[in-house]
């Protein structure tokens, strides 16, 4: 088989003359412990039978990958106000297009980035990680999110991640397909699991193609998966069909859920930055819904302080998981409760290391 180089490919400048012929669907992205969208990836469709993979190729060659990225993003974010309530949108961009000018003025035509995930899609190592960072932290002042492509498939990806320390972190394809029959695979993706959950990044399983596939990760509490069982790319921002909502709770259910940290949320009072704090526990948060910091008080002394947040999880987290981790925290935060958040960074209550500890015993 010829690879995208060695393919014919097409001309794009007619493409970016008529700008009508490059279109947009929409894949679900789906909350596993809830079973439902929580967001949506917007993919680009071009005329004739070349994949995009070939037309973005062809755009390279030509020097004019920057224009057709900066189209399918601007076409993109202009969906966003169609968004169902609490989704969000994963836009693609090539991380060595992001500081290019027509990607930035395509990112520039919303004054604000919320409900906006920034996937980085590179196949290749970054030059300049250190720009790239700067690049995206603007970004998230904005209110996106970012996302990073491919996790696992190489060392690169691996410094990408710690470096850029993205929300979302999606499986490469490779450790999906087939892993319910495949112990590494899954070993791999639990490794990556364990390091996305460290810096505070949900994992995405990508590619869930088989109920096989969907049981294993919902066994390995992995939050959020995408792929044809779950909803295929349509033109519009599609629910979850009620059968494909039956099967994800009946595998969730399976994969015993119960167990997670979902059972032992308690309420939490927010609080914004310039909000007279009250009485704790609260929790500070951003303009943009962002948890800033906890508000406590001591057991012994009854003295009210504030302390950031260091530990945040999914609902759908291990209970003895969660525990570990948040017993290795530096020694003055070690006993502080687990912040929960959802797929989007909302705030869901907190968890204490009390209760994470009793129910740890009891299983």
């Amino acid at each position: 088989m010829l690879g995208i180089r060695e393919q014919a490919l097409p001309d794009c400048r007619p493409l970016l003359a008529d700008p009508d012929d490059l279109t947009l669907v929409f894949q679900p992205i789906v909350d596993l412990a809830a079973a439902r969208v929580a967001g949506y990836e917007a993919l680009s469709r071009f005329p004739g039978t070349a994949t995009p993979d070939v037309w973005f190729a062809a755009a390279d060659d030509a020097g004019l990958g920057a224009e057709l990225e900066a189209l399918a993003i601007g076409k993109a974010l202009a969906r966003v106000p169609d968004l169902p309530p609490d989704t969000f949108l994963t836009v693609n961009v090539s991380p060595h297009l992001l500081g290019s000018r027509p990607v930035q003025d395509a990112l520039a035509v919303r004054p604000g980035l919320q409900r906006v995930v920034l996937e980085l899609t590179e196949h290749t190592a970054v030059d300049d990680l250190d720009e790239l960072t700067r690049q995206t932290t603007v970004l998230r002042e904005r209110g996106a999110l970012i996302a990073l492509d491919d996790a696992g498939s190489g060392y690169s990806g691996l410094q990408q991640m710690a470096a850029l320390r993205p929300q979302i972190v999606k499986l490469d394809r490779a450790l999906v397909a087939d892993a319910d029959s495949d112990p590494v695979r899954m070993a791999l993706a639990e490794m990556l699991g364990e390091f996305a959950g460290r810096i505070d990044a949900w994992l995405l399983a990508e590619g869930l193609e088989t109920p096989g596939e969907l049981a294993a990760f919902a066994r390995l509490g992995v939050p959020l998966a995408q792929g044809w069982l779950l909803g295929r790319p349509a033109p519009d921002f599609a629910a979850l069909a009620p059968e494909v909502a039956a099967v994800v709770r009946a595998q969730v259910a399976r994969a015993r859920l119960t167990e997670s940290v979902a059972s032992l949320i308690r309420p939490l009072r927010q609080v914004a930055a310039d909000e007279e704090p009250g009485i704790p526990p609260a929790i500070v948060v951003s303009p943009l819904g962002e948890p800033q910091s906890l508000l406590l008080a001591d057991a012994r002394t009854g003295e009210i302080y504030t302390s950031p947040v260091s530990l945040r999880v999914h609902p759908s987290a291990d209970i003895t998981e969660t525990l570990q981790r948040a017993l290795t925290r530096a020694p003055a935060q070690r006993f502080e409760p687990v912040v929960c958040t959802d797929p989007t960074g909302a705030v869901v209550g907190l968890v204490r290391i009390e209760d994470l500890a009793s129910a740890a015993r009891s299983r």
